[in-house]
């Protein structure tokens, strides 16, 4: 650049406000704002501060509508001073908002005792004695609390091992359900003693009796034509459109196997936790501590409620006919369960209507403390619950809440769950309605009760499974065609079962994209997760395989073969030719092969060809012998029976 274009550079320059100033200067005077080029550190960290704490502010605030407001302040609805009454029905006062109106269910909730007079043998006698059964009739819970805190976590090997056999002392006396005919007081000594021949009991109908009930038979099913007696046949029956339909008006329904069925959408599903509303009378008097321990209140928030509620209520125990409103929600958006945040009390009064008694609200920090009144609401005739789809809990877990709502202990539960764990997607959410029902013996010195017979209803299917004992003391659940429920493969045979992440069928490659079956399923788990033999059979295949990675592959019988790969390594110990027993540890969790992150490639063969793991119809592992079908059979007809017979004048309290 010449000395002109340099000029006129600065020219233009000029022109525009630029100009030749001195360096810039910390020189400045404290305290006094800086001029011109001076620099004041004073200011310079005043303007960083400013800043920062505006950074801080508006992270906390975005944390708070991130975490949600209940956890950082006290419910609106719990606290305010005033509500005015709203005039007629209206929906409960849900603050989340939402595009559409809850479904409300019907809920139920019966523990009924009942008796029958039961036949054994005592000492060579026959006696006849009242035996108590108690039966539990209820909705499966639609929302996790606090009843299911601390429930082991799904895995089936666990599952596997509370379905074994349940081994009874031969001389030890089973449970009976050997229901006599009669109702009788007390116990009765019953005594069998030969019939006289000369014995010849009353006739109770009469030969000419006899004769004209015949001629009356034949003469309504013939008539004449042309004078010779035809048979008379009825109309014509149902028209082949009409085959599937039932005398009932009901139609033929059946499950549909080796199908999967998969949802339009899974975003309500995925959703995080909503708040939901009960509305549950008690049918009998009960004391606050068991209603609130039922409908899942823990007992440091029972403690909480009581407390609030000492000045209120007159006494601990509640009237036949209470009506209790309680509202649920989850403490945060990664909550996995329902805490109640509210309980309202209503009193019945004599001419039948009732009287509002008292309100509680939890609070930020934890505590129950009085409130007001919530929106008024007509109240159900039936119990019912407002069902949240994003509440709905998986089969596993609501089964574990229904029982232990319903007092029943952990063992229990746990053998129940694995009467269903082979033929029942327990990791998949319930349906509003599904139910279970269950008959037990009476508890014994300990409080322990066995169970007789449970059948768990899932959408229009139901699954029912009675006790039956053979000889040499094995007692067993087995389903109405004398079957176990226990599968000889498992279904996910890694230990807590794993994240299904892709399933059987064509699909795009994830690493060479393109359009390949998929053999198998992948259930995602970290690495190291332990693998378990899926059934009894024999290893033939124990090495490395081309895209599988670390695979085995295991022979079982009838033409069975399952494989699992990509595992990071094997079980020492084992190797081709090695017998495996189901549930046992053959290797761990991976991403060796053509991976693109650890997981488990498990697969089924059935006569060399690849079938749906999840489901295919897999053969009973146990099946009664024929020479019990009869014994069985008469087991399940007294079971029935005890299902249908009416609760006796005394019932246990509800378990509302």
């Amino acid at each position: 650049m010449n000395a002109a274009q340099r000029n006129r550079h600065a020219a233009l320059l000029k022109a525009t406000g630029f100009e030749d100033s001195p360096a810039l200067t910390i020189q400045s005077t404290d305290g006094e704002i800086p001029h011109g080029r001076e620099l004041s550190f004073a200011w310079l960290s005043g303007t960083v501060m400013t800043g920062l704490t505006s950074v801080m502010l508006m992270g906390a605030a975005l944390y708070v509508s991130f975490q949600g407001q209940d956890t950082f302040s006290t419910a609106y609805e719990a606290l305010q001073l005033s509500r005015p009454k709203v005039e007629g029905p209206a929906a409960t006062d849900m603050s989340a908002k939402t595009s559409r109106l809850r479904p409300v269910a019907a809920t139920r909730s019966d523990v009924e005792t009942i008796e029958a007079s039961i036949r054994e043998t005592v000492d060579g006698r026959d006696m006849i004695r009242n035996e108590p059964f108690t039966r539990i009739r209820a909705t499966l819970a639609t929302a996790s609390t606090s009843l299911s805190d601390g429930i082991p976590d799904y895995d089936p090997v666990a599952i596997l091992n509370a379905t074994q056999p349940i081994a009874v002392a031969a001389d030890a006396i089973d449970v009976n359900t050997n229901v006599y005919g009669a109702e009788v007081e007390g116990e009765v000594a019953v005594r069998l003693a030969d019939m006289p021949m000369t014995f010849v009991p009353p006739r109770a109908i009469s030969d000419q009796s006899a004769a004209e009930f015949v001629r009356g038979l034949i003469e309504a099913t013939t008539s004449v034509v042309g004078g010779e007696p035809t048979l008379a046949y009825a109309a014509l029956g149902p028209s082949v459109r009409d085959l599937g339909r039932l005398g009932d008006g009901s139609t033929i329904g059946g499950v549909a196997e080796n199908v999967t069925v998969v949802p339009k959408t899974t975003a309500a599903s995925e959703a995080g936790l909503g708040r939901s509303e009960r509305f549950l009378t008690l049918r009998d008097a009960a004391a606050l501590p068991d209603v609130l321990s039922k409908n899942g209140f823990s007992a440091n928030q029972s403690a909480l409620v009581i407390d609030a509620l000492r000045n209120v209520l007159r006494g601990p125990n509640l009237p036949t006919k209470t009506r209790l409103r309680i509202l649920y929600g989850p403490l945060s958006r990664e909550a996995t369960s329902l805490v109640p945040y509210r309980l309202s009390l209503y009193e019945p009064r004599a001419d039948g209507t009732y009287n509002y008694q008292a309100t509680v609200a939890l609070t930020d920090t934890g505590q129950y403390v009085l409130g007001i009144e919530p929106d008024f609401v007509e109240f159900p005739a039936e119990d019912t619950e407002e069902i949240n789809v994003a509440n709905l809990p998986s089969v596993y877990r609501s089964i574990w809440e229904t029982g232990r709502k319903h007092e029943l202990d952990d063992a229990t539960i746990e053998r129940i769950i694995g009467m269903y764990a082979y033929d029942v997607d327990l990791t998949k959410k319930i349906s509003a309605g599904d139910s279970i029902e269950i008959l037990e013996t009476k508890p014994d010195a300990d409080g322990h009760s066995e169970p007789l017979y449970v059948a768990l209803t899932l959408g229009a299917t139901t699954r029912k499974f009675y006790r039956f004992g053979t000889d040499g003391g094995v007692v067993d659940f087995y389903d109405p065609d004398g079957e176990t429920g226990k599968r000889f493969l498992t279904r996910r045979p890694v230990d807590g079962g794993g994240t299904l992440r892709s399933r059987f069928g064509y699909r795009i490659h994830p690493i060479f994209h393109t359009r390949r079956l998929h053999t198998g399923i992948d259930l995602a788990a970290p690495s190291g997760t332990p693998i378990y033999a899926a059934g009894d059979g024999v290893i033939k295949y124990y090495k490395w395989q081309s895209g599988y990675g670390n695979k085995v592959e295991i022979q079982h019988v009838n033409g069975y073969e399952t494989g699992y790969g990509h595992m990071s390594r094997y079980v020492d110990g084992l190797g081709v030719g090695s017998r495996v027993r189901q549930g046992q540890l053959i290797g761990y969790v991976g991403s060796t092969g053509q991976s693109t992150g650890p997981h488990l490639h498990f697969e089924i063969k059935i006569n060399g060809n690849f079938v749906d793991p999840l489901s295919v119809k897999l053969p009973k592992d146990n099946i009664l012998a024929q020479q019990y079908k009869g014994e069985f059979a008469r087991t399940m007809a007294q079971i029935n029976d005890l299902m249908q017979r009416q609760a006796a004048p005394v019932t246990l309290a509800q378990a509302n």
